[in-house]
């Protein structure tokens, strides 16, 4: 289904998602593990569905195997203004809209096993960016997380000053510092205390082509560098859906062991 609606009090609209049931969710009564997946800048909430074959790539991956039975839950971030951050303003909330009202909401509506073992989140490029800041604001919430193709922020300070002052002249240092470490991937990682380094499960996967190599390969250096356990694939390919379809039953495969508790 991927016309979904719930409203929002927090975005004061009313906002679309999509889900996936497994096959037998209509004849069971049992829960299920869930799977959050994101998609990129450009696409809306049908992009796994239209472009990404969820729905092809789900029930085979579960046929073969290779995948547990789940529910996908994908939100629309497109609507309004695009990304799943708070902006850095604070007057659009999506990421508080996120956990406090789709997360609650859909978990409510569906048979969805509400603890961290089985939950899991994924996306591709601008999704990719939401998985990582979702999941390190977030560790309790999630036992996998699979950034596929990241974007991972501004790189520096610097980056982020320039970037953000274009649109918000007025705005001070400290609200561009103290948003710089909340949205950038590399300032997250970095700051993760030594406690939760193990918090999650991570796979990362970007294309040899791909134009967002740099700051994915710069992830995977920094979290090398604190210790984060994380799986990093690096193949063939570039910043698209047929390389995104390809990685989808990895993805399905990595959650899968994190609600089985390998």
């Amino acid at each position: 289904m991927d016309n979904l609606t719930m409203k929002s009090k927090i975005l004061n609209m009313d906002r679309k998602f999509a889900i996936y049931l497994p096959a037998d969710y209509e004849t069971s009564q049992r829960s299920y593990p869930v799977l959050y997946l994101l998609h990129g800048a450009g696409d809306d909430q049908t992009g796994w569905v239209q472009f990404g074959e969820v729905l092809h790539i789900a029930d085979n991956s579960i046929k073969e195997g290779t995948a547990t039975q789940m529910i996908i839950v994908m939100p629309d971030a497109n609507t309004g203004k695009r990304g799943y951050e708070n902006d850095v303003t604070n007057t659009w909330r999506y990421e508080d809209f996120f956990f406090q009202e789709l997360m609650p909401y859909v978990e409510k509506t569906w048979r969805i096993k509400s603890d961290k073992r089985y939950r899991a989140i994924a996306g591709l490029s601008m999704g990719g960016g939401g998985t990582f800041t979702y999941a390190f604001h977030h560790p309790e919430l999630f036992s996998s997380a699979c950034p596929l193709s990241a974007s991972t922020g501004p790189l520096t300070l610097e980056e982020a000053k320039t970037r953000i002052k274009r649109d918000n002249p007025n705005l001070s240092d400290t609200a561009i510092v103290a948003y710089y470490n909340r949205q950038s991937v590399l300032a997250l990682i970095n700051n993760v205390p030594d406690s939760l380094k193990k918090a999650v499960r991570w796979y990362m996967d970007i294309g040899d082509d791909d134009f967002l190599y740099e700051g994915n390969s710069l992830a995977h250096i920094a979290m090398r560098k604190k210790e984060i356990p994380h799986e990093f694939r690096v193949r063939d390919g570039a910043h698209n859906w047929t390389y995104w379809r390809t990685a989808l039953p990895e993805v399905l495969r990595f959650v899968t062991m994190g609600f089985h508790q390998f």
